[in-house]
């Protein structure tokens, strides 16, 4: 064979140079989520998919481990004094927002402030703190009022509502007005030039970002971005979604759809994972604002008509994915503990009207809006429309988007068009597990949609997070229940897994919840 004269062998040098001079193709992942990004800030909205998107943006000064214990996230070093009051924090070096500024103490200050005046933890951390202030450019200290045990607990929270730290001109936008800067600091930054609304939300990997050395666990732990840009996406037709994920316009679906999964073929290259056997807990919700749910005597009298068999059996096709769980606290968690009230999602629909007649009900319509884009969802409602219609109430079904859904809900009262009094919902088990998520609260003001005004159930979940004793908080926690079920605030439907689907060639999430910072090829 002859050799390659002195010529070739240059042009080869030559464009094996040119190549490695080539930028890197980027490497995209493509998401199809259980709903689109319509808010971008986590402080004043509940919803799953804008934690999911906090989660890529920001960062946190503590975090929770895959064993749910607090560990340090943007903090270096922390103390406490003698007295328990005193609470001091440094900053680690070399973290920076993404627009190139330093992060200091007093961004996280403002951080605190507007997350402790939306959350319902974290306004009770700040009716117990005396002051909060930047004491150098890297620390801050706060300091109490009385000791407060849970402090790390809270400022690890790691669902709804995350405390994210965000840059000081951000964090003091009103508590109450929505943020249109996701500046953070977090392993990805938002792409607003690419973000469309109701279509897709578009994350590049941010290249400053120094992570922690501690190996990734759950929320905390180094966070490593592994590739160049994350597409978020979501389907109105869970069949569509699984298209898509075959064909590999997807890499990922959320919550793929359990008829739909056992059509694929059994070599496709696509795998499920349950990442928390907890799973998720099915509610629905009563607006306790208006006519006919503001009775109590009428909510409950609709719960004892509600069964979680008929509700679960129709939302997830699968037995093997569901069970029921008659408590407010998820089954298998800390609290749990069987309702004794006979009244409570009983399915007994005679009782259920003669305690509907007792109760006064005397034909007020009774609104129920149905995200019919979540099949989920959709199933449960239908359940509640057939149930309300034997019972004789003027139900009114309203078919709508989730995106709509979304908007009507947070009106408390308004014209007759805007009027809702019941939907329903689901939540990761886990963040049920604690009488201090919102959902359990009796305040209107900074409680959850439905608004119920218990000031007694907030002293019991005051008391609860106050308690040392944890003896003293699980008789706490059963006291809270009972008072929720006395009042009716809200229906449990059980309890259900909901498997995510994605790509056999991707790894590394981590429950009780995905956090999709943490994607990565399957062999990392």
């Amino acid at each position: 064979m002859p050799r390659p004269t002195r010529f070739a062998r240059l042009l080869f040098s030559l464009i094996f140079v040119w190549l490695l001079a080539l930028p890197a193709r980027a490497e995209t992942m493509r998401l199809a989520l259980h709903a689109h990004l319509y808010s971008i800030d986590p402080v004043i909205t509940m919803e799953y998919i804008t934690r999911s998107h906090g989660y890529l943006v920001y960062d946190t000064l503590f975090a929770l481990d895959e064993n749910l214990e607090p560990q340090p996230q943007m903090v270096s070093d922390w103390s406490v004094s003698e007295d328990q009051l005193t609470w001091s924090f440094t900053l680690r070096p070399g973290q920076q927002w993404h627009d190139g500024t330093p992060v200091t103490a007093e961004d996280c200050v403002a951080s605190l402030l507007r997350w402790g005046a939306r959350d319902a933890q974290g306004w009770l951390l700040m009716s117990n703190t005396s002051a909060i202030r930047a004491t150098a450019p890297d620390s801050f200290t706060i300091t109490l009022r009385r000791p407060y045990p849970r402090m790390l607990e809270h400022l690890a929270k790691s669902s709804l509502n995350v405390p994210f730290m965000m840059p000081r001109r951000i964090a003091e936008t009103g508590p109450f007005q929505p943020i249109t800067d996701a500046t953070g600091s977090g392993p990805y930054r938002f792409v607003a030039a690419e973000w469309v609304p109701g279509e897709i939300a578009v994350y590049e990997k941010n290249e400053t970002y120094v992570p922690r050395q501690d190996p990734p666990s759950f929320a905390a732990g180094a966070k490593t971005a592994h590739f160049d840009r994350i597409e978020l996406v979501a389907y109105s037709d869970p069949r569509e979604a699984l298209q898509a994920l075959a064909s590999d316009e997807v890499q990922l679906v959320e919550t793929p759809s359990m008829p739909e999964l056992a059509l694929l073929p059994p070599d496709s290259d696509i795998k499920t994972v349950v990442f928390d056997p907890t799973g998720n807990f099915g509610t629905a919700i009563f607006n306790h604002q208006m006519p006919p749910f503001d009775n109590p005597g009428i909510r409950r009298a609709v719960l004892i008509a509600m069964g979680q068999t008929s509700y679960l059996s129709a939302a997830i096709s699968d037995r093997a994915y569901w069970s029921p769980c008659l408590s407010i606290y998820p089954c298998h968690t800390t609290y749990s503990h069987v309702v004794s009230a006979p009244y409570y999602m009983r399915g007994d629909l005679q009782l259920a009207a003669k305690a509907l007649a007792e109760a006064g009900y005397s034909g007020a319509p009774v609104v129920v809006v149905d995200p019919v884009d979540s099949p989920v969802l959709s199933g449960f409602t239908r359940v509640t429309v057939d149930l309300l219609g034997q019972l004789g109430m003027n139900v009114v079904h309203k078919p709508m988007s989730w995106r709509e859904l979304r908007d009507a809900v947070a009106q408390r009262t308004g014209e007759p068009s805007q009027v809702w009094n019941m939907f329903h919902t689901w939540w990761t088990a886990d963040d049920l597990s604690d009488p201090m998520h919102i959902l359990f609260s009796g305040d209107p003001r900074l409680g959850w949609i439905g608004w119920p005004d218990d000031p007694e159930l907030e002293a019991l979940r005051a008391q609860f997070v106050l308690s040392e004793d944890e003896a003293a908080r699980k008789a706490l926690a059963l006291r809270i229940q009972d008072k929720i079920v006395q009042n009716g605030n809200f229906a449990v439907l059980g309890q259900f897994i909901q498997p995510l689907a994605l790509r056999s060639s991707l790894g590394g999430l981590q429950g009780p919840f995905p956090l999709y910072y943490q994607l990565a090829p399957a062999d990392q």
